[in-house]
């Protein structure tokens, strides 16, 4: 009887057991799929902008180009042009994300403060600004004549320094950090900016990397204010320099007539894959560094109860 019983419980656990495998093995499975599913895209549009303009034309895009070249590059960097965009991009992502952050996590901050006397009415009128706007014309008002900030690189920064979403994002994680710091420390004599920068911000470090990185991505990919308020093609960022790049390409090739020979054609699609990795290159090559932000937690044990 015991002998029976044992056997049955072997059974069940080599089921369950196998079962176990097969879901974790799924699991897998999903990842990698979905994995591949998303890389795909991102290699296609890498390894065709290697490839000639004629491979593309008439084969279309493919895995695996058998003709290659380096003609998209070497035009797109034959003006000075691309080396402005990307300074301005670069000055106005690094400049935004540090202002944009620096305002974004005080203001936080004093929303989360138990101690703030207007703190919700000042909460109301920020969620207010996220169910109304100005509209465009007060916008371009404010900003252009106002401010008078048309042509200006100030005008690609100022109007993103302060989100009002990221600002309840940090607002959040600020209410779950244990409120016996603060008072630990204002006992101690630690005046409000001290605890801020010296415990509040090494404690929030993951929310405000996550909210550093959604800023960044924020002002790297922007192209809506240069459209608006930048007229100088010198203070033209990336974005708006890839589309100024493929309208005028595309106007010349209009022009030039649909029969060009491949050998003289303008590496049209090759330019939009080669001025697009060079767009997203670097945001790529920044997430790896803060990635470990979004999983680790520093609170724990932070307080002892």
């Amino acid at each position: 009887m015991a002998q029976r019983a044992l056997k049955k419980r072997s059974n069940l656990d080599s089921e369950r057991s196998w079962s176990g495998r097969l879901f974790v093995w799924s699991g897998y499975l999903l990842v990698i799929l979905f994995t591949v599913f998303c890389l795909v895209p991102f290699w296609m549009v890498f390894i065709n902008s290697f490839a000639a303009e004629k491979e593309i034309m008439t084969k279309g895009f493919q895995l695996f180009p058998s003709e290659f070249s380096l003609a998209a590059y070497k035009l797109l960097f034959q003006s000075n042009q691309i080396y402005n965009s990307y300074f301005v991009t670069v000055f106005v992502t690094v400049v935004g994300t540090v202002l944009a952050m620096l305002i974004t996590s005080m203001y936080a901050y004093v929303l989360a403060h138990r101690k703030v006397k207007y703190r919700n009415f000042l909460s109301f009128m920020t969620y207010l600004t996220m169910i109304f706007g100005s509209g465009l014309v007060g916008f371009y008002i404010t900003i252009a004549i106002y401010l008078d900030l048309k042509d200006s690189i100030w005008a690609l920064i100022l109007p993103y320094l302060l989100n009002p979403f990221f600002a309840f994002i940090l607002v959040a994680f600020y209410r779950s950090v244990p409120y016996e710091l603060n008072e630990a420390a204002t006992v101690d004599g630690a005046s409000e900016f001290r605890i801020f920068f010296k415990i509040i911000c090494p404690i929030s470090m993951p929310a405000i990397s996550t909210v550093s990185l959604f800023y960044a991505l924020t002002y790297w990919n922007d192209f809506w204010l240069s459209l608006l308020f930048v007229d100088n093609h010198k203070l033209q960022p990336l974005q708006i320099m890839l589309r100024q790049l493929i309208s005028n390409v595309n106007m010349k090739q209009y022009v030039s007539g649909a029969a060009m020979d491949y050998a003289q054609a303008i590496p049209t699609y090759g330019l939009q894959m080669a001025t697009v990795c060079l767009t997203i290159g670097p945001i790529i090559l920044l997430y790896p560094f803060v990635q470990k932000f979004f999983v680790k937690g520093i609170t724990i044990g932070a307080v002892k109860g």
